[in-house]
């Protein structure tokens, strides 16, 4: 499989003020994806603007024709499967059938306690997790849904004409522990990683490399043990949170040989952050736009 290069579109700019063009220009520049966090707030933005994932989804779907558009990562800090499968399918209707959803468990970040609640503990953001994912499931394919369970409810709830992508639009899961990749190994339709998070500051590449690998390796079993294959799966890199950080952005040749050190690992799809100044995401917008346009033929 060929590899596929896709960007994240933080949404902290104004739709009129500058917001919509780096959706068409990612569509210009060839990407596959053009992926939005799914976060109230995130990190250092946390005290400037920043806007919906879904609305600001739709707004791209009006803008663009070819470009396939997604969340990294919707979670249930926030989120409610009755809710959001009836905006899913409404955002795939009108996109045509380009959404993807990037899905995880979520973190003890902002979004953990925006809602007034207390932060769940790791046991619970996995069991919650099991839930959202296998409700939501069901609620994208079938046209009524009752169901109680532990954390999540839905009586009679109605989801026609369902989604344009059939039987559903796909999950990214994103997981690295032992429960999220059973999920990812049997409801996804790609498996998504950052790396392994203790690396980042004190880590080496070659380290994160093996990290990953281990990574690769771990979804593989997980796979084979629901009786699929991992080749069934994209394989999905979102950068930035290795130690390489933004080396791989600094030229083309760089990206080159940082992204054909991961597809010779297993992965099929790198996503690079659109250049924000002053920022962890900050990089040289011509050399962005080269890697963007050159680096897949260079890849293959």
């Amino acid at each position: 499989m060929s590899l596929r290069l896709s960007t994240v579109i933080l949404p902290y700019r104004r739709w009129h003020e500058g917001g919509s063009a780096a959706w068409t220009r990612a569509e210009e520049l060839g990407f596959h994806t053009a992926y939005t966090y799914d976060h109230l707030s995130w990190r250092s933005f946390r005290d400037g603007p920043w806007f919906g994932a879904i609305p600001t989804l739709t707004a791209a779907a009006a803008r663009t024709e070819r470009l396939r558009l997604g969340t990294l990562v919707t979670s249930p800090n926030f989120r409610h499967p009755v809710t959001l499968a009836k905006e899913l399918i409404s955002l795939d209707d009108i996109s045509g059938g380009r959404i993807t959803l990037g899905i995880g468990a979520g973190g003890t970040g902002f979004d953990a306690t925006a809602l007034g609640q207390e932060p769940w503990t790791p046991r619970e953001r996995a069991d919650r997790f099991a839930e959202f994912v296998a409700l939501l499931d069901r609620l994208l394919t079938e046209d009524t849904v009752t169901y109680e369970g532990e954390f999540y409810s839905a009586g009679e709830a109605r989801d026609i004409p369902g989604c344009v992508q059939r039987p559903r639009l796909p999950f990214a899961v994103a997981a690295t522990g032992p429960r999220g990749l059973r999920l990812a190994a049997r409801y996804g339709q790609a498996w998504v990683t950052t790396g392994d998070p203790k690396l980042y500051e004190t880590g080496t590449p070659e380290q994160s490399y093996e990290a990953l690998r281990g990574q690769l390796g771990r979804l593989s079993d997980a796979c084979a043990a629901a009786g699929r294959d991992v080749s069934e799966l994209n394989r999905v890199l979102l950068t930035g949170f290795t130690p390489d950080r933004g080396g791989p952005l600094e030229s083309l040749d760089a990206f080159v040989d940082f992204a054909g050190r991961h597809q010779e690992l297993g992965f099929t799809e790198l996503v690079i952050h659109w250049p924000i100044p002053d920022s962890l995401f900050a990089a040289e917008e011509k050399v962005f736009e080269r890697i963007a346009m050159e680096a897949p033929a260079q890849l293959g």
